[in-house]
């Protein structure tokens, strides 16, 4: 399916759906954030180099520990969606022997290089089911960043920004009030390419606002000439935060 061809379903859609759905009866707020253990996979290249570069043998990418940070306003309001915005920020360098063509420009000998993808979500969704069973359904707005710096005495540098919506998608079950088990997805796919991220875990909210999070995320690209740049890269790992709820 074609990007435009989703949006507009998506326009379509969005009338019939919102008045059969139910949002929390109460107002909540949470904040918080964490840390997230990833390892990196996968390859990169411009359209006009190549072969690929794979950021674990040229680059010399290795796990990470990035943070994350969110924050989520619930209301009791029927036609209006929820609404959560999460900022997710993925440094990653390394430096060694390498040799390889990226950009139309040879790197070889001892190549470092620099690498920042940041992600910012504006996520809008309605509960659909909200008792022991939950189900929220909705659209992520999401804008994408990357900047990087390769050198090995001559440098290329360059910064990518897109905004990419996508579908999103969240179950799950409290086995009694204070405790979540849950998976989420966010997931679009067009003309070959495609972006997803899941995530696994279990909240628990303690009787004095704070809560606690665990569990595991795997953020995936896939580019088919998207910005003049074809890419299949993973991010995944453990993670665990902390929130405030009111």
């Amino acid at each position: 399916m074609k990007l435009k061809q989703l949006l507009c379903l998506i326009a379509f859609t969005s009338p019939f759906i919102s008045p059969m759905t139910a949002n929390a009866d109460f107002l909540s707020i949470s904040a918080g954030g964490g840390v997230w253990n990833e390892s990196p996979s996968g390859n990169f290249q411009k359209t006009v180099d190549p072969v690929n570069v794979d950021v674990e043998n040229n680059l010399f990418w290795e796990e990470e520990t990035q943070g994350y940070f969110f924050i989520t306003f619930e209301h009791f309001v029927p036609l209006l969606p929820n609404i959560r915005l999460m900022h997710t920020q993925l440094d990653h360098s390394g430096s060694g022997n390498s040799s390889f063509t990226f950009d139309g420009q040879s790197f070889f000998g001892d190549v470092r290089n620099e690498f920042s993808i940041e992600t910012l979500d504006l996520i809008a969704y309605y509960e659909v089911l909200d008792n022991i069973v939950s189900l929220d359904l909705g659209l992520n707005i999401r804008n994408l960043k990357a900047d990087y710096n390769i050198n090995n005495g001559s440098a290329t540098t360059d910064s990518v920004s897109e905004t990419v919506p996508m579908l999103y998608a969240a179950v799950g079950a409290s086995p009694w009030p204070e405790l979540l088990i849950s998976g989420e997805l966010s997931y679009i796919a067009f003309s070959g390419s495609s972006v997803s991220d899941f995530t696994a875990k279990i909240a628990y909210t303690t009787n004095f606002l704070l809560g606690f999070e665990a569990g595991y995320r795997k953020l995936s690209f896939e580019f088919d000439d998207v910005s003049d740049t074809n890419a299949k890269l993973d991010f995944d790992g453990v993670f665990a935060g902390a929130y405030l709820k009111f």
